[in-house]
Protein backbone atom coordinates (compact mmCIF):
# COMPACT_ATOMS: atom_id res chain seq x y z
CA UNK A 1 0.00 0.00 0.00
CA UNK A 2 1.29 3.43 -0.89
CA UNK A 3 1.56 5.87 1.98
CA UNK A 4 1.27 9.65 1.60
CA UNK A 5 4.22 11.20 -0.19
CA UNK A 6 4.27 14.85 0.81
CA UNK A 7 5.97 17.39 -1.40
CA UNK A 8 8.52 18.17 1.29
CA UNK A 9 9.12 16.96 4.83
CA UNK A 10 10.39 19.56 7.23
CA UNK A 11 12.40 18.89 10.38
CA UNK A 12 13.62 21.05 13.25
CA UNK A 13 14.87 20.52 16.78
CA UNK A 14 12.66 20.87 19.85
CA UNK A 15 13.61 24.16 21.57
CA UNK A 16 13.08 22.49 24.96
CA UNK A 17 15.03 19.23 24.72
CA UNK A 18 16.74 19.32 21.31
CA UNK A 19 15.06 16.18 19.98
CA UNK A 20 14.18 16.13 16.27
CA UNK A 21 10.58 17.06 15.39
CA UNK A 22 9.38 16.30 11.88
CA UNK A 23 6.42 17.67 9.92
CA UNK A 24 4.97 15.67 7.03
CA UNK A 25 2.65 18.50 5.92
CA UNK A 26 3.58 22.10 5.21
CA UNK A 27 0.09 23.03 6.38
CA UNK A 28 0.53 21.63 9.91
CA UNK A 29 0.80 24.39 12.46
CA UNK A 30 1.78 22.45 15.55
CA UNK A 31 3.36 19.28 16.92
CA UNK A 32 4.05 17.64 20.25
CA UNK A 33 7.61 16.55 20.98
CA UNK A 34 7.60 12.79 21.52
CA UNK A 35 10.46 13.07 24.04
CA UNK A 36 9.53 15.90 26.42
CA UNK A 37 5.84 16.41 25.42
CA UNK A 38 6.42 20.11 24.70
CA UNK A 39 3.64 21.63 22.61
CA UNK A 40 5.37 23.35 19.72
CA UNK A 41 4.10 26.07 17.40
CA UNK A 42 5.62 26.27 13.94
CA UNK A 43 6.64 29.84 13.09
CA UNK A 44 8.28 29.93 9.67
CA UNK A 45 11.35 27.71 9.90
CA UNK A 46 11.52 27.73 13.68
CA UNK A 47 9.64 26.07 16.52
CA UNK A 48 8.39 27.86 19.60
CA UNK A 49 7.26 26.14 22.79
CA UNK A 50 3.78 27.25 23.83
CA UNK A 51 3.05 24.69 26.55
CA UNK A 52 3.35 21.09 27.67
CA UNK A 53 0.99 18.23 26.87
CA UNK A 54 -0.14 15.94 29.64
CA UNK A 55 0.96 12.33 29.35
CA UNK A 56 -1.30 10.16 27.21
CA UNK A 57 -3.34 7.75 29.30
CA UNK A 58 -3.32 4.16 28.06
CA UNK A 59 -6.56 3.42 26.25
CA UNK A 60 -5.44 0.38 24.24
CA UNK A 61 -6.78 1.71 20.95
CA UNK A 62 -5.92 -0.48 17.94
CA UNK A 63 -4.81 2.69 16.13
CA UNK A 64 -1.41 4.32 16.53
CA UNK A 65 0.74 6.93 14.83
CA UNK A 66 2.22 5.44 11.67
CA UNK A 67 -0.81 3.26 10.88
CA UNK A 68 -1.86 3.58 7.23
CA UNK A 69 -5.06 2.94 5.28
CA UNK A 70 -7.28 3.94 2.37
CA UNK A 71 -10.46 6.00 2.28
CA UNK A 72 -12.48 6.88 -0.83
CA UNK A 73 -9.64 5.58 -3.00
CA UNK A 74 -6.93 7.72 -1.38
CA UNK A 75 -4.11 6.54 0.89
CA UNK A 76 -3.56 8.10 4.30
CA UNK A 77 -1.27 7.74 7.30
CA UNK A 78 -1.99 8.55 10.96
CA UNK A 79 0.34 11.39 12.05
CA UNK A 80 -1.18 12.76 15.28
CA UNK A 81 -3.74 12.33 18.03
CA UNK A 82 -5.84 14.33 20.45
CA UNK A 83 -7.23 12.67 23.57
CA UNK A 84 -10.41 14.54 24.43
CA UNK A 85 -12.10 14.42 27.82
CA UNK A 86 -15.50 15.56 29.08
CA UNK A 87 -17.68 14.91 32.12
CA UNK A 88 -18.92 11.51 30.92
CA UNK A 89 -15.71 10.04 29.52
CA UNK A 90 -13.18 10.51 26.75
CA UNK A 91 -12.54 9.86 23.09
CA UNK A 92 -9.69 9.92 20.55
CA UNK A 93 -9.37 12.07 17.45
CA UNK A 94 -6.64 10.80 15.12
CA UNK A 95 -5.08 13.28 12.66
CA UNK A 96 -4.71 11.59 9.26
CA UNK A 97 -2.75 12.86 6.26
CA UNK A 98 -3.66 11.92 2.68
CA UNK A 99 -1.53 11.68 -0.46
CA UNK A 100 -0.35 14.90 -2.02
CA UNK A 101 -1.09 15.63 -5.67
CA UNK A 102 0.72 17.79 -8.20
CA UNK A 103 -1.08 20.99 -7.22
CA UNK A 104 -1.77 20.69 -3.51
CA UNK A 105 -0.01 19.57 -0.31
CA UNK A 106 -1.31 16.49 1.57
CA UNK A 107 -4.95 16.77 2.63
CA UNK A 108 -5.59 16.72 6.35
CA UNK A 109 -8.48 14.87 7.99
CA UNK A 110 -9.62 13.23 11.22
CA UNK A 111 -10.51 9.66 12.20
CA UNK A 112 -12.57 9.99 15.37
CA UNK A 113 -14.48 7.66 17.67
CA UNK A 114 -18.27 7.98 17.56
CA UNK A 115 -20.65 5.93 19.74
CA UNK A 116 -18.51 2.82 19.57
CA UNK A 117 -17.68 3.19 15.86
CA UNK A 118 -15.56 5.59 13.80
CA UNK A 119 -16.09 8.70 11.64
CA UNK A 120 -13.79 10.15 8.98
CA UNK A 121 -14.24 13.92 8.79
CA UNK A 122 -12.69 16.93 7.08
CA UNK A 123 -12.62 20.56 8.11
CA UNK A 124 -14.60 22.86 5.83
CA UNK A 125 -15.21 26.61 5.54
CA UNK A 126 -18.33 27.97 7.20
CA UNK A 127 -19.65 30.95 5.27
CA UNK A 128 -22.32 31.94 7.79
CA UNK A 129 -21.80 32.92 11.40
CA UNK A 130 -21.61 29.95 13.77
CA UNK A 131 -24.45 29.84 16.31
CA UNK A 132 -23.88 30.65 19.95
CA UNK A 133 -23.56 27.24 21.66
CA UNK A 134 -25.62 28.54 24.59
CA UNK A 135 -28.57 28.98 22.20
CA UNK A 136 -28.57 25.35 21.03
CA UNK A 137 -30.65 22.55 22.52
CA UNK A 138 -30.45 18.75 22.03
CA UNK A 139 -32.76 17.56 19.20
CA UNK A 140 -33.16 21.15 18.02
CA UNK A 141 -32.74 22.03 14.34
CA UNK A 142 -29.98 24.23 12.94
CA UNK A 143 -29.31 25.30 9.34
CA UNK A 144 -25.58 25.31 8.51
CA UNK A 145 -23.47 24.96 5.36
CA UNK A 146 -26.52 24.57 3.16
CA UNK A 147 -28.05 21.71 5.15
CA UNK A 148 -30.54 21.20 7.96
CA UNK A 149 -28.97 19.55 11.01
CA UNK A 150 -30.32 18.09 14.24
CA UNK A 151 -28.30 18.93 17.35
CA UNK A 152 -27.04 15.59 18.73
CA UNK A 153 -24.84 16.67 21.67
CA UNK A 154 -23.42 19.71 23.42
CA UNK A 155 -20.45 19.12 25.72
CA UNK A 156 -17.70 21.10 27.37
CA UNK A 157 -14.49 19.25 26.53
CA UNK A 158 -10.79 19.63 27.14
CA UNK A 159 -7.76 18.34 25.28
CA UNK A 160 -6.46 15.92 27.90
CA UNK A 161 -3.31 15.06 25.93
CA UNK A 162 -1.84 15.44 22.45
CA UNK A 163 0.63 13.51 20.34
CA UNK A 164 2.41 13.92 17.02
CA UNK A 165 1.63 16.37 14.21
CA UNK A 166 -1.50 18.53 14.38
CA UNK A 167 -3.21 21.00 12.03
CA UNK A 168 -3.87 23.53 14.84
CA UNK A 169 -2.09 24.40 18.08
CA UNK A 170 -3.91 22.43 20.82
CA UNK A 171 -5.65 24.54 23.44
CA UNK A 172 -4.57 22.65 26.54
CA UNK A 173 -5.44 25.01 29.37
CA UNK A 174 -9.23 25.18 29.49
CA UNK A 175 -12.44 23.55 28.31
CA UNK A 176 -14.54 24.74 25.40
CA UNK A 177 -17.89 23.76 23.84
CA UNK A 178 -18.09 21.06 21.16
CA UNK A 179 -21.40 20.60 19.34
CA UNK A 180 -22.21 17.52 17.28
CA UNK A 181 -24.98 17.66 14.67
CA UNK A 182 -26.53 14.97 12.43
CA UNK A 183 -28.43 15.23 9.14
CA UNK A 184 -30.60 13.02 6.94
CA UNK A 185 -27.63 12.22 4.65
CA UNK A 186 -26.03 10.21 7.49
CA UNK A 187 -23.41 12.89 8.04
CA UNK A 188 -21.90 14.18 11.27
CA UNK A 189 -21.18 17.90 11.59
CA UNK A 190 -19.00 19.22 14.41
CA UNK A 191 -18.52 22.76 15.71
CA UNK A 192 -15.50 23.20 17.98
CA UNK A 193 -15.31 26.50 19.83
CA UNK A 194 -11.63 26.30 20.80
CA UNK A 195 -11.30 29.78 19.31
CA UNK A 196 -14.67 31.42 20.14
CA UNK A 197 -14.16 34.09 17.48
CA UNK A 198 -13.61 31.48 14.74
CA UNK A 199 -15.10 28.04 15.54
CA UNK A 200 -13.84 25.07 13.53
CA UNK A 201 -16.43 23.32 11.35
CA UNK A 202 -15.99 19.75 10.06
CA UNK A 203 -18.22 17.22 8.29
CA UNK A 204 -17.80 13.43 8.25
CA UNK A 205 -19.34 10.01 7.68
CA UNK A 206 -19.25 6.76 9.63
CA UNK A 207 -16.76 4.10 8.54
CA UNK A 208 -15.97 0.53 9.55
CA UNK A 209 -12.31 -0.07 10.35
CA UNK A 210 -12.52 -3.22 8.22
CA UNK A 211 -13.23 -1.05 5.15
CA UNK A 212 -10.14 1.16 5.60
CA UNK A 213 -7.56 -1.54 4.64
CA UNK A 214 -5.56 -0.58 7.72
CA UNK A 215 -1.96 -1.65 8.24
CA UNK A 216 0.42 -0.89 11.10
CA UNK A 217 -2.21 -1.34 13.82
CA UNK A 218 -1.09 -2.14 17.34
CA UNK A 219 -0.21 -5.80 17.39
CA UNK A 220 -1.69 -8.21 19.92
CA UNK A 221 -3.73 -5.43 21.44
CA UNK A 222 -6.06 -8.05 22.92
CA UNK A 223 -3.16 -9.83 24.66
CA UNK A 224 -1.87 -6.52 25.98
CA UNK A 225 -5.31 -5.63 27.26
CA UNK A 226 -5.52 -8.86 29.23
CA UNK A 227 -2.62 -7.62 31.36
CA UNK A 228 -4.43 -4.37 32.19
CA UNK A 229 -5.34 -5.54 35.67
CA UNK A 230 -7.08 -2.94 37.85
CA UNK A 231 -8.07 -3.56 41.48
CA UNK A 232 -11.75 -3.06 42.21
CA UNK A 233 -12.03 -0.03 44.55
CA UNK A 234 -14.73 -1.81 46.59
CA UNK A 235 -13.47 -5.38 47.06
CA UNK A 236 -9.95 -5.42 45.59
CA UNK A 237 -10.70 -8.14 43.01
CA UNK A 238 -8.84 -7.85 39.72
CA UNK A 239 -10.67 -6.06 36.91
CA UNK A 240 -9.37 -6.95 33.43
CA UNK A 241 -11.01 -4.95 30.61
CA UNK A 242 -10.86 -6.77 27.30
CA UNK A 243 -12.04 -3.96 25.01
CA UNK A 244 -10.01 -0.97 23.85
CA UNK A 245 -12.96 1.40 24.26
CA UNK A 246 -14.22 0.32 27.71
CA UNK A 247 -15.34 3.24 29.88
CA UNK A 248 -17.15 1.25 32.62
CA UNK A 249 -16.66 -2.31 33.85
CA UNK A 250 -18.58 -4.40 36.39
CA UNK A 251 -16.63 -6.31 39.02
CA UNK A 252 -17.42 -10.03 38.69
CA UNK A 253 -16.97 -10.54 42.44
CA UNK A 254 -18.97 -7.76 44.11
CA UNK A 255 -21.00 -6.47 41.10
CA UNK A 256 -19.71 -2.91 41.59
CA UNK A 257 -19.84 -0.66 38.51
CA UNK A 258 -16.39 0.92 38.09
CA UNK A 259 -15.69 4.02 35.98
CA UNK A 260 -12.33 3.68 34.16
CA UNK A 261 -12.98 6.46 31.62
CA UNK A 262 -10.10 8.57 32.96
CA UNK A 263 -7.53 5.77 32.76
CA UNK A 264 -6.38 2.97 35.01
CA UNK A 265 -3.99 5.15 36.98
CA UNK A 266 -6.64 7.61 38.18
CA UNK A 267 -8.81 7.45 41.29
CA UNK A 268 -11.58 5.07 40.28
CA UNK A 269 -15.19 5.94 41.03
CA UNK A 270 -17.54 3.02 41.66
CA UNK A 271 -20.95 2.15 43.05
CA UNK A 272 -22.40 -1.11 44.30
CA UNK A 273 -25.41 -2.96 42.93
CA UNK A 274 -27.12 -5.96 44.48
CA UNK A 275 -30.11 -6.90 42.32
CA UNK A 276 -29.99 -9.00 39.17
CA UNK A 277 -29.65 -12.53 37.87
CA UNK A 278 -27.41 -14.10 35.20
CA UNK A 279 -28.41 -13.29 31.59
CA UNK A 280 -29.93 -15.95 29.37
CA UNK A 281 -27.03 -15.48 26.93
CA UNK A 282 -23.85 -15.58 29.08
CA UNK A 283 -21.14 -12.94 28.77
CA UNK A 284 -18.44 -14.05 26.37
CA UNK A 285 -20.81 -16.03 24.13
CA UNK A 286 -20.14 -15.55 20.41
CA UNK A 287 -22.54 -15.88 17.50
CA UNK A 288 -22.79 -15.25 13.76
CA UNK A 289 -25.13 -12.35 12.98
CA UNK A 290 -25.89 -10.34 9.84
CA UNK A 291 -26.73 -7.18 11.77
CA UNK A 292 -27.42 -4.92 8.79
CA UNK A 293 -27.73 -7.59 6.09
CA UNK A 294 -24.91 -9.04 4.04
CA UNK A 295 -22.47 -11.66 5.27
CA UNK A 296 -22.91 -12.80 8.90
CA UNK A 297 -20.02 -11.76 11.16
CA UNK A 298 -18.91 -13.01 14.54
CA UNK A 299 -20.23 -10.94 17.45
CA UNK A 300 -19.47 -11.46 21.13
CA UNK A 301 -21.64 -10.64 24.15
CA UNK A 302 -19.57 -8.18 26.23
CA UNK A 303 -22.23 -6.40 28.30
CA UNK A 304 -25.69 -6.99 29.72
CA UNK A 305 -28.24 -4.63 31.26
CA UNK A 306 -31.76 -4.75 32.68
CA UNK A 307 -33.99 -1.73 32.14
CA UNK A 308 -37.48 -0.54 32.96
CA UNK A 309 -39.72 2.39 32.16
CA UNK A 310 -41.01 4.82 34.78
CA UNK A 311 -44.85 4.93 34.72
CA UNK A 312 -46.34 8.41 34.78
CA UNK A 313 -49.25 7.42 37.02
CA UNK A 314 -50.00 4.65 39.50
CA UNK A 315 -52.47 3.15 37.00
CA UNK A 316 -49.83 2.71 34.29
CA UNK A 317 -48.20 -0.68 34.03
CA UNK A 318 -44.42 -0.86 34.31
CA UNK A 319 -42.44 -2.61 31.58
CA UNK A 320 -39.13 -4.45 31.92
CA UNK A 321 -36.65 -5.55 29.27
CA UNK A 322 -33.05 -6.70 28.79
CA UNK A 323 -30.27 -5.60 26.43
CA UNK A 324 -27.09 -7.42 25.37
CA UNK A 325 -24.14 -5.34 24.14
CA UNK A 326 -22.42 -7.15 21.26
CA UNK A 327 -18.92 -6.39 19.94
CA UNK A 328 -16.97 -7.04 16.74
CA UNK A 329 -13.44 -5.57 16.65
CA UNK A 330 -13.73 -4.23 13.10
CA UNK A 331 -17.49 -3.43 13.09
CA UNK A 332 -17.92 -1.84 16.52
CA UNK A 333 -21.01 -2.41 18.68
CA UNK A 334 -24.66 -3.34 18.35
CA UNK A 335 -27.43 -4.37 20.75
CA UNK A 336 -29.62 -7.46 21.01
CA UNK A 337 -32.79 -6.46 22.91
CA UNK A 338 -35.18 -8.85 24.68
CA UNK A 339 -38.64 -7.53 25.59
CA UNK A 340 -42.16 -8.80 26.17
CA UNK A 341 -42.90 -7.87 22.53
CA UNK A 342 -40.02 -10.02 21.25
CA UNK A 343 -36.38 -9.63 20.21
CA UNK A 344 -34.61 -7.07 18.04
CA UNK A 345 -31.12 -6.17 16.78
CA UNK A 346 -30.30 -2.45 16.71
CA UNK A 347 -27.31 -0.16 16.10
CA UNK A 348 -26.69 3.53 16.82
CA UNK A 349 -27.08 5.70 13.71
CA UNK A 350 -24.62 8.25 12.35
CA UNK A 351 -27.29 10.50 10.88
CA UNK A 352 -30.84 11.42 11.88
CA UNK A 353 -34.29 10.86 10.34
CA UNK A 354 -36.36 13.62 8.82
CA UNK A 355 -39.68 14.74 10.30
CA UNK A 356 -42.48 13.78 7.89
CA UNK A 357 -45.52 14.83 9.88
CA UNK A 358 -47.19 14.62 13.25
CA UNK A 359 -45.86 11.50 14.94
CA UNK A 360 -44.05 10.33 11.79
CA UNK A 361 -40.35 10.42 10.90
CA UNK A 362 -38.73 9.21 7.68
CA UNK A 363 -35.56 7.13 7.42
CA UNK A 364 -34.23 5.29 4.34
CA UNK A 365 -37.39 6.42 2.51
CA UNK A 366 -39.63 4.61 5.01
CA UNK A 367 -42.24 6.34 7.21
CA UNK A 368 -41.86 5.34 10.87
CA UNK A 369 -44.89 5.99 13.08
CA UNK A 370 -44.43 6.95 16.71
CA UNK A 371 -45.52 4.26 19.16
CA UNK A 372 -44.34 5.32 22.63
CA UNK A 373 -42.75 8.19 24.54
CA UNK A 374 -41.50 7.42 28.06
CA UNK A 375 -38.68 7.72 30.57
CA UNK A 376 -36.36 4.72 31.02
CA UNK A 377 -33.68 3.75 33.47
CA UNK A 378 -31.20 0.89 33.90
CA UNK A 379 -31.57 -1.23 37.03
CA UNK A 380 -28.71 -3.72 36.65
CA UNK A 381 -25.59 -4.17 34.49
CA UNK A 382 -22.86 -6.76 33.91
CA UNK A 383 -19.72 -6.79 31.76
CA UNK A 384 -18.06 -3.89 29.92
CA UNK A 385 -19.47 -0.77 28.27
CA UNK A 386 -18.03 1.82 25.88
CA UNK A 387 -19.80 4.63 27.72
CA UNK A 388 -19.64 5.76 31.33
CA UNK A 389 -22.42 3.98 33.24
CA UNK A 390 -24.02 6.30 35.79
CA UNK A 391 -26.32 5.76 38.74
CA UNK A 392 -29.79 7.33 38.88
CA UNK A 393 -29.69 8.84 35.39
CA UNK A 394 -32.78 8.86 33.20
CA UNK A 395 -33.26 8.72 29.44
CA UNK A 396 -36.23 10.19 27.55
CA UNK A 397 -37.14 7.68 24.83
CA UNK A 398 -39.29 7.98 21.70
CA UNK A 399 -40.02 4.77 19.78
CA UNK A 400 -41.14 4.47 16.15
CA UNK A 401 -41.90 1.49 13.92
CA UNK A 402 -42.35 0.66 10.23
CA UNK A 403 -44.05 -2.54 9.14
CA UNK A 404 -44.22 -4.20 5.73
CA UNK A 405 -45.93 -7.59 5.93
CA UNK A 406 -43.91 -9.71 8.35
CA UNK A 407 -40.96 -7.29 8.34
CA UNK A 408 -40.79 -4.89 11.28
CA UNK A 409 -38.15 -2.17 11.46
CA UNK A 410 -37.59 -0.07 14.56
CA UNK A 411 -36.34 3.46 15.15
CA UNK A 412 -35.73 5.20 18.45
CA UNK A 413 -34.24 8.34 19.94
CA UNK A 414 -32.88 8.64 23.47
CA UNK A 415 -32.05 11.89 25.21
CA UNK A 416 -29.80 11.88 28.25
CA UNK A 417 -28.71 15.30 29.45
CA UNK A 418 -27.32 17.23 26.49
CA UNK A 419 -27.07 14.24 24.16
CA UNK A 420 -29.54 12.63 21.75
CA UNK A 421 -28.82 9.25 20.15
CA UNK A 422 -30.81 7.75 17.27
CA UNK A 423 -30.73 4.02 16.58
CA UNK A 424 -32.22 1.73 13.94
CA UNK A 425 -32.87 -2.00 13.88
CA UNK A 426 -35.17 -4.88 13.03
CA UNK A 427 -37.27 -7.42 14.90
CA UNK A 428 -36.02 -11.03 15.03
CA UNK A 429 -37.62 -14.29 16.16
CA UNK A 430 -36.60 -16.05 19.37
CA UNK A 431 -35.66 -19.10 17.28
CA UNK A 432 -33.19 -16.92 15.34
CA UNK A 433 -31.59 -15.79 18.57
CA UNK A 434 -31.13 -19.39 19.63
CA UNK A 435 -29.50 -20.21 16.27
CA UNK A 436 -27.26 -17.11 16.36
CA UNK A 437 -25.61 -18.24 19.58
CA UNK A 438 -26.07 -22.03 19.28
CA UNK A 439 -28.07 -22.11 22.51
CA UNK A 440 -29.56 -25.42 23.76
CA UNK A 441 -32.98 -26.41 22.42
CA UNK A 442 -34.42 -26.59 25.95
CA UNK A 443 -33.75 -22.85 26.34
CA UNK A 444 -36.36 -21.93 23.72
CA UNK A 445 -39.29 -21.56 26.17
CA UNK A 446 -37.31 -19.02 28.21
CA UNK A 447 -36.18 -17.14 25.08
CA UNK A 448 -39.78 -16.98 23.84
CA UNK A 449 -41.03 -16.17 27.36
CA UNK A 450 -43.53 -19.09 27.23
CA UNK A 451 -46.04 -17.07 25.22
CA UNK A 452 -45.31 -16.27 21.61
CA UNK A 453 -42.11 -15.15 19.97
CA UNK A 454 -41.77 -12.07 17.85
CA UNK A 455 -44.01 -9.19 16.99
CA UNK A 456 -47.49 -10.81 17.42
CA UNK A 457 -47.08 -11.49 21.12
CA UNK A 458 -48.53 -8.20 22.35
CA UNK A 459 -51.64 -8.68 20.18
CA UNK A 460 -52.17 -12.21 21.53
CA UNK A 461 -51.96 -10.97 25.11
CA UNK A 462 -54.46 -8.18 24.47
CA UNK A 463 -56.93 -10.55 22.77
CA UNK A 464 -56.53 -13.01 25.62
CA UNK A 465 -57.35 -10.31 28.17
CA UNK A 466 -60.40 -9.15 26.21
CA UNK A 467 -61.70 -12.71 25.87
CA UNK A 468 -61.37 -13.35 29.60
CA UNK A 469 -62.54 -9.98 30.87
CA UNK A 470 -64.56 -11.52 33.68
CA UNK A 471 -61.53 -13.40 34.96
CA UNK A 472 -59.49 -10.22 34.72
CA UNK A 473 -61.92 -8.47 37.04
CA UNK A 474 -61.66 -11.35 39.49
CA UNK A 475 -57.87 -11.32 39.30
CA UNK A 476 -57.89 -7.55 39.87
CA UNK A 477 -59.97 -8.01 43.03
CA UNK A 478 -57.61 -10.69 44.27
CA UNK A 479 -54.63 -8.53 43.42
CA UNK A 480 -56.04 -5.67 45.44
CA UNK A 481 -55.72 -7.89 48.49
CA UNK A 482 -52.32 -9.23 47.50
CA UNK A 483 -48.92 -7.85 48.40
CA UNK A 484 -47.42 -9.06 45.10
CA UNK A 485 -47.19 -6.01 42.79
CA UNK A 486 -45.81 -8.22 40.00
CA UNK A 487 -48.82 -10.55 39.77
CA UNK A 488 -49.55 -9.77 36.10
CA UNK A 489 -46.06 -10.95 35.12
CA UNK A 490 -46.46 -14.08 37.21
CA UNK A 491 -49.87 -14.82 35.64
CA UNK A 492 -48.74 -14.10 32.08
CA UNK A 493 -45.21 -15.50 31.96
CA UNK A 494 -44.93 -17.79 34.96
CA UNK A 495 -43.19 -17.55 38.33
CA UNK A 496 -39.76 -18.49 36.90
CA UNK A 497 -39.93 -16.06 33.96
CA UNK A 498 -37.37 -13.30 33.48
CA UNK A 499 -40.17 -10.68 33.51
CA UNK A 500 -41.52 -11.77 36.89
CA UNK A 501 -38.11 -12.16 38.52
CA UNK A 502 -36.95 -8.79 37.17
CA UNK A 503 -40.10 -7.10 38.46
CA UNK A 504 -39.58 -8.65 41.91
CA UNK A 505 -35.96 -7.50 42.03
CA UNK A 506 -36.95 -4.01 40.97
CA UNK A 507 -39.63 -3.87 43.67
CA UNK A 508 -37.13 -4.91 46.34
CA UNK A 509 -34.55 -2.38 45.19
CA UNK A 510 -36.81 0.35 43.86
CA UNK A 511 -34.89 3.07 45.61
CA UNK A 512 -31.72 2.48 43.60
CA UNK A 513 -31.51 2.73 39.83
CA UNK A 514 -28.50 2.41 37.55
CA UNK A 515 -28.36 4.09 34.18
CA UNK A 516 -25.80 4.70 31.49
CA UNK A 517 -26.33 6.79 28.41
CA UNK A 518 -27.10 3.59 26.61
CA UNK A 519 -30.48 3.57 25.01
CA UNK A 520 -33.18 0.99 24.68
CA UNK A 521 -36.91 0.87 24.61
CA UNK A 522 -40.17 -0.92 25.10
CA UNK A 523 -40.56 -3.48 22.36
CA UNK A 524 -36.85 -3.75 21.85
CA UNK A 525 -36.93 -0.80 19.54
CA UNK A 526 -33.61 0.73 20.32
CA UNK A 527 -30.38 0.86 22.08
CA UNK A 528 -28.14 3.76 21.46
CA UNK A 529 -24.66 4.46 22.60
CA UNK A 530 -23.45 6.92 25.11
CA UNK A 531 -20.32 8.85 24.83
CA UNK A 532 -19.62 11.71 22.51
CA UNK A 533 -17.19 11.08 19.70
Amino acid sequence: MATPSPQRRWQAHCPNCGAPVEFASAASASAVCSYCRSTLLRDGDTLRKIGTSAELFEDYSPLQIGAAGRYAGASFVVVGRLQMAYADGSWNEWHILFDANADQPPRSGWLAEDNGSFVVSFEAPLTERAPDPASLRPAGMQFLAGSAWQVASIVDATIAAAQGELPHPPRMASSYPIVDLRNTQNEVGTLEYGDPSQPTWSVGRAVALADLSLTGLREASGATLQSKAIPCPNCGASLEPKLETTQSIVCAQCQSVVDISQGAGSDLAAYRQTNGTPPQIPLGTTGLLAVSGGTPKEWQVVGYMERCDLPETAEDEQTFWREYLLFNRMEGFCFLVDTEDGWSIVRPMTGAPSVSGSGVVSYQDKPFKKKWTYTAKVTYVLGEFYWRVKREERALVRDFEWRNGNRLELLSSEQTGNEVTWSHGRAVEAAEVRRFFSLPEDQMPALARDVSSGMDQGKIIRNFIIALVVLVVIVALVKACSSDDCQRYKDTYGESSAEYQQCKRSSRGSGVGYVGSSGGSYGGYSSGGGGHK
